[in-house]
């Protein structure tokens, strides 16, 4: 039986639920996927830090109710997290690094990626600063070193838009994408909708917990321009960087926009878009649009997520799922996993 030793850098919500996975569903992982994993390290910038060779009790992990620092209580453990000491040096086969994202130079999440590749060390990861800021590099510090370096949940969760898209899309004439990315700013322009103010909406939004205390980076695009950065990059062969987006939010939209619009059998959506001139460069952008009640995307409701793939072949093929959530992104996680699991299997097969 295949066991994967995983380390987990971060340990809030994302991190937390992979591990309540781990607890609850290993042994069918083992029947139906054809491997295990044991948890042998974790960090966190609150707990602190705790490396076990033989592994840690995922269980104990999420039961227990540690306070600040609270690793040192265990066996391997500290209440400081040194992070590089950790993933150079814990046994791990994989990393799974899921700390806060940084949109601005993807620190300290780039330099946690870039310790674990440097050391032969798988990365999955669910951050958008380290991909969209330096995937370029990160793949090419994957390649040097024979290891994998998996982003699946970067973009919309546990919904294999890009996995989906690179394979099954394969050969179609992908040209263009355009998407509901950010499922906050979809949340609180559905409440508009229904007669709320903006502020109202966001209030509403954040008391359900898809609003942060500080909603900018959802509502001004900013979280959608990462994402869009992704997209591009990855499915059509750009080199964008955020400041290459044009990016414009939801917070000047009035009720009255919203009832204008219906009035006109349209809605209003912020969308996140990348297409493919004639001449091949790639143009990108975040802005609201009215779409008619007929456009792929208009029927989106709610936190859900969805992208419209423009392709040569087959015309729009739209994905629509969750785009956030804890159990949803740890399910992205176990997703980079099993295309680390298959693409080691498949090179020891033509070794053979």
């Amino acid at each position: 039986m295949v066991q994967y030793n995983i380390a987990l850098i971060g340990f809030g919500g994302v991190n937390r639920a992979f591990a309540e996975l781990v607890a609850e569903r290993n042994n069918r992982w083992r029947t139906e996927l054809g491997f295990q994993l044991n948890i042998v390290a974790v960090t966190d910038l609150n707990l602190g830090s705790v490396v076990s060779a033989n592994g840690i009790d995922a269980r104990m992990l999420i039961e227990t109710r540690f306070e600040r620092g609270g690793f040192a209580k265990l066996s391997g453990g500290s209440a400081e997290a040194d992070n590089e000491q950790v993933i150079r040096q814990a046994p791990a086969d994989i990393v799974a690094e899921a700390t806060f994202t940084n949109p601005y130079d993807g620190e300290p999440a780039v330099s946690h990626c870039r310790w674990a590749l440097e050391s032969g060390r798988h990365v999955i990861t669910t951050n958008k600063g380290p991909v969209a800021l330096a995937a370029a590099d990160l793949k090419a510090l994957a390649r040097r070193n024979h290891v994998s370096f998996e982003y699946e949940g970067a973009v919309m969760s546990g919904t294999p838009v890009i996995r989906m898209a690179k394979t099954m899309l394969a050969g179609s004439g992908l040209n263009g994408f355009e998407g509901i990315l950010n499922g906050t700013s979809n949340f609180v322009l559905g409440r508009m909708e229904s007669g709320l103010g903006f502020s109202e909406a966001i209030g509403e939004a954040q008391a359900l917990g898809y609003a942060e205390a500080d909603p900018t980076a959802d509502v001004e695009g900013h979280d959608v321009r990462l994402k869009v950065v992704i997209l591009a990059n990855e499915l059509l062969g750009a080199t964008l960087t955020p400041g290459d987006v044009s990016c414009r939010g939801i917070s000047s939209l009035t009720v009255g926009d919203i009832e204008s619009a219906a009035k006109e059998r349209c809605r209003w959506k912020l969308i996140g878009s990348a297409i493919r001139g004639e001449d091949g460069r790639i143009e990108a952008s975040v802005a609201p649009r009215r779409l008619a009640l007929d456009h792929p995307l208009a029927g989106v409701a709610g936190a859900i997520n969805a992208v419209s793939f423009n392709t040569d072949l087959l015309g729009a093929v739209t994905v629509t799922g969750p785009g956030a959530g804890r159990v949803e992104t740890a399910y992205a996680l176990l997703s980079d996993i099993v295309a680390i699991h298959r693409a080691v299997h498949m090179n020891k097969e033509a070794a053979e």
